[in-house]
């Protein structure tokens, strides 16, 4: 019906009333006026002369005057049937009253575009026969003081009846109330044209619903939701609703990701193109879609996490190379810089010269795979070879920050010299070197350092390190005196960084606090961990090793410039023969960026914009080329960072009951924070002052949070679990419903060799074949297909969300069972994740 106010709905129904059980004036008039009373809501106390409502927001997820542009909306369990206590009412009139106050934090709970539906009902003294009307109003209408919040009503359900039935009146409004939150019934009630489909929306909910009897729970408590709702698709697909008011059948989504930005094109450039194009309207989008806070902690959290691979691999190749190249971001690039050097000293070629012909060739031939859309190759790329790489990403993350704290202890060694009573006695004194070495002897020439001058004995540690003296005495480590304490508190600045973070970084899902201040503090959870860190160690005082930052913009060498020259001293022919060393890091990087990409793309990510997967390349390409004529590192993808960047800007439901679960909505998508972390980096320079406090330790736990944290979701470490696991404890995973245990631990047994084979190859002196090992993993699953069947792969290596292909396969079981059982004339309920029998009752 058509009305704006109470009244007229009131007038309406009454009219309708007549139609089919006259009331008479008398009656009439006073179930008008009864109607028009004001009601009390569950959280107020009883007042006299109000009419009680059981209400139920029902959450459309759109804007449900336009339901054609959203199909899929559903009602959300936030908003479950809210009800209030039924009272009597009586029958002394007033004019509805409107409430002076609206709840605000009940109104943050309500997504946008959601309309209710209000469910009032009550007794009166004077029926002797129920009212009832269901009422679908058109438009929706905002009906002051009907509501606690003010949004607009959509339905209502009027209920009066004769005094004594109130709990039965109470129960039907509940009933009501929870049908409205159903997600089939309420597209049957938004699209009824008769009470016929209403009824057999109802037929259709009652037939689904499931049965807990009154002997068996306990109806006092909450039951708690579940944390996943099973899919309601097969209902809405099935043909028993009626005047064909059916969603309509959805396309199914593709397991894999081959998607329309990975087709071949068939001319020079057409994927790159096309990629722009698809990116182009969603770029305003990218900086505006970063006013959040969630944004700030995003980019605060990836500035530190940033630091810590940048000191990490950036020491180790500035050890590999002698300081010729400082910071990088990945492991296997790492590898290749090592071998690339040792190369050049063994023969004596200049290293960086040789590396930028090598950098030109991979940027030339990167932009020659995205003119030829070899990205379209990435749909070989599959769950067994993605896991396989990130899998060894995030094992070196997490072995380097292991390694990193052990070697603390070579430079604060224990002091095994602990004898109480001989304390007095302990010592460690400067001297004059018995034996020095030859750069001692240059270095005291060079700076006029006349050893039998210098008083050694008086020099403090530091003035004994510069002047190459020696450290004799009981209290004497291997650089210098023992600092007692040091090695125990960086180990547990580590550990008290890795759980603090990760204990933080849960802190969302706790019962402490409001939401918003739950989600700040999960969003913020590595910045307050290091910030806090910071200050104990600063408080305490323990010379713990902190930070070193340049406080000056410049080369990392004094015999090199800003730019390098490509062939330099090296013979003309090095700018040739490192086509083959290029061919090899060309693979390499074009592995990890693209699977890199493709981890990050995955389905489950839901991600709105599109992907580019050929632009992607295009910019690593030419950046590989700028890094290589400046002798910087090259700019590849960071697989391990990559991934802690999306789980950062995870977007969860806002407007989500108590006690309900929220969630998961997608990702942020949008470029300030990438923008904003690598700007910060180039800014640390001028931040010494402030980064000098913080301790390394803190930074190598943040690594390695972020390698243990990457793992959560790898499906191969789930399936090295249950190798410790009878089969009665194993969790529900969808694969083992299908696969026998003993091919789902071949495969597993497979894709970990592969994992100790990438490892040895990385770590032994073979490391120059290790791109073409990470090529190999993509032929290596394609022979698997010799021993495991096709219907078994698309099981285990399948990229599929793992949590939508278990409802599926829930929905189908059901489907069969229910099938099974209607022959034998037995109806199926499900019920908490088996199924119950009931005999269909005799009509």
């Amino acid at each position: 019906m058509r009305a704006d106010t109470l009244e007229d709905i009131a007038d309406m129904v009454l009219d309708h009333q007549e139609l089919y059980a006259p009331l008479g004036d008398v009656l009439r008039k006073k179930v008008r006026e009864s109607l028009l009373k004001h009601h009390h809501h569950q959280n107020q106390k009883k007042l006299a002369n109000r009419l009680p409502i059981v209400r139920s927001i029902a959450d459309m997820s759109r804007r449900t005057s336009e339901f054609h542009l959203d199909k899929n909306a559903v009602f959300s369990p936030m908003h479950a049937p809210y009800y209030a206590r039924l009272d009597d009412v009586s029958c002394a009139g007033t004019v509805l009253c409107v409430l002076p106050q609206i709840d605000l934090h009940f109104m943050k709970k309500i997504p946008a575009g959601a309309e209710a539906c209000n469910v009032l009902v009550g007794e009166l003294e004077f029926l002797n026969k129920p009212v009832v009307a269901f009422i679908r109003l058109s438009p929706a209408v905002l009906l002051t003081g009907l509501a606690e919040v003010p949004i607009a009503t959509r339905f209502l359900f009027i209920l009066l009846g004769p005094l004594g039935r109130g709990p039965q009146y109470h129960e039907i409004g509940r009933s009501i109330a929870t049908l409205m939150t159903d997600e089939v019934f309420h597209d049957v009630a938004y699209k009824a044209k008769d009470r016929n489909d209403i009824i057999a929306g109802i037929d259709e909910f009652l037939d689904q619903v499931t049965v807990l009897p009154p002997g068996e729970w306990d109806p006092s408590i909450r039951i708690e939701p579940p944390k996943n709702v099973p899919s309601q698709e097969k209902r809405k697909k099935s043909n028993i609703l009626p005047n064909g008011l059916v969603e309509g059948d959805e396309e199914e989504e593709d397991s894999g990701h081959g998607g329309p930005e990975l087709q071949r094109t068939g001319r020079w450039f057409g994927g790159l193109l096309l990629d722009i194009k698809r990116k182009a309207p969603h770029y305003l989008s990218d900086y505006t879609d970063a006013c959040s806070l969630q944004c700030v902690a995003s980019f605060l959290f990836l500035y530190c996490a940033c630091m810590s691979p940048v000191i990490t691999f950036g020491g180790l190749l500035g050890e590999a190379t002698e300081g010729r190249i400082s910071a990088i971001d990945t492991g296997p690039v790492l590898v290749f810089e090592k071998i690339l050097f040792k190369f050049c000293k063994e023969y004596g070629l200049s290293y960086l010269s040789l590396r930028t012909c090598i950098g030109l060739w991979t940027a030339f031939l990167c932009i020659v795979l995205v003119a030829t859309d070899a990205s379209s190759l990435v749909c070989y790329i599959t769950r067994f070879t993605e896991e396989a790489f990130a899998s060894l990403i995030c094992i070196i993350f997490i072995y380097e920050a292991l390694e990193k704290l052990i070697h603390l202890g070579d430079y604060y060694p224990f002091n095994k010299n602990n004898n109480l009573d001989k304390l007095t006695t302990y010592s460690c004194s400067c001297v004059e070197p018995s034996d020095p070495i030859n750069s001692t002897l240059k270095y005291w020439e060079m700076n006029n350092v006349t050893a039998s001058e210098i008083y050694w004995e008086a020099l403090e540690v530091k003035d004994c390190i510069e002047k190459r003296g020696e450290f004799v005495g009981s209290a004497c480590g291997p650089h210098g005196p023992y600092v007692p304490d040091v090695l125990f508190w960086c180990v547990i600045l580590f550990f008290s960084t890795v759980i603090m973070s990760a204990f933080l970084k849960e802190f969302k899902f706790s019962n402490y606090f409001p939401t918003k201040v739950r989600s700040i503090i999960s969003d913020f959870a590595v910045f307050f961990t290091i910030l806090s860190m910071v200050l104990i160690d600063y408080a305490l005082g323990v010379p713990s090793p902190k930070l070193k930052v340049p406080s000056v913009f410049k080369p990392t060498r004094d015999d090199r410039g800003w730019f390098i020259n490509p062939l330099g001293p090296n013979p003309w022919w090095t700018a040739v023969i490192s086509l083959v060393p290029a061919l090899l890091c060309t693979i390499l990087i074009f592995m990890d960026q693209q699977i890199t990409a493709v981890i990050i793309n995955r389905k489950e990510h839901k991600l709105k914009k599109a992907c580019g997967y050929h632009l992607d390349l295009f910019m690593v390409g030419v950046m590989l080329g700028v890094c290589s004529l400046m002798g910087l590192p090259w700019f590849v993808a960071a697989t391990v960072l990559s991934i802690t960047h999306v789980n950062s800007l995870k977007l969860e439901s806002e407007c989500s009951a108590p006690g309900e679960q929220p969630k998961f909505l997608g990702i942020r998508e949008q470029r300030f924070t990438g923008l904003m972390i690598f700007t910060l980096m180039g800014c640390s320079v001028f931040m010494t002052s402030v980064l000098k406090f913080i301790p390394m330790p803190v930074l190598y736990g943040v690594f390695l949070y972020m390698g243990a944290s990457s793992l959560k979701g790898i499906q191969f470490f789930d399936r090295v679990r249950l190798f410790g696991m009878p089969a009665k404890h194993q969790p529900d995973f969808i694969y083992l419903r299908h696969v026998p245990l003993r091919k789902v631990h071949l495969f597993t047994i497979i894709q970990l060799s592969c994992l100790i084979l990438l490892w040895v190859i990385k770590t032994s002196k073979a490391a120059i074949v290790f791109p073409m090992m990470v090529l190999a993993l993509v032929f290596i699953r394609k022979l698997m297909d010799c021993i495991f069947t096709k219907r078994e792969m698309s099981w285990l290596d399948d990229l599929m969300p793992e949590s939508k292909k278990k409802k599926l396969e829930d929905a189908e079981e059901e489907e069969e069972q229910s099938i099974a059982a209607e022959d034998d004339g037995v109806e199926q309920v499900p019920l908490e994740g088996y199924n119950r029998k009931k005999k269909k009752p005799w009509l």
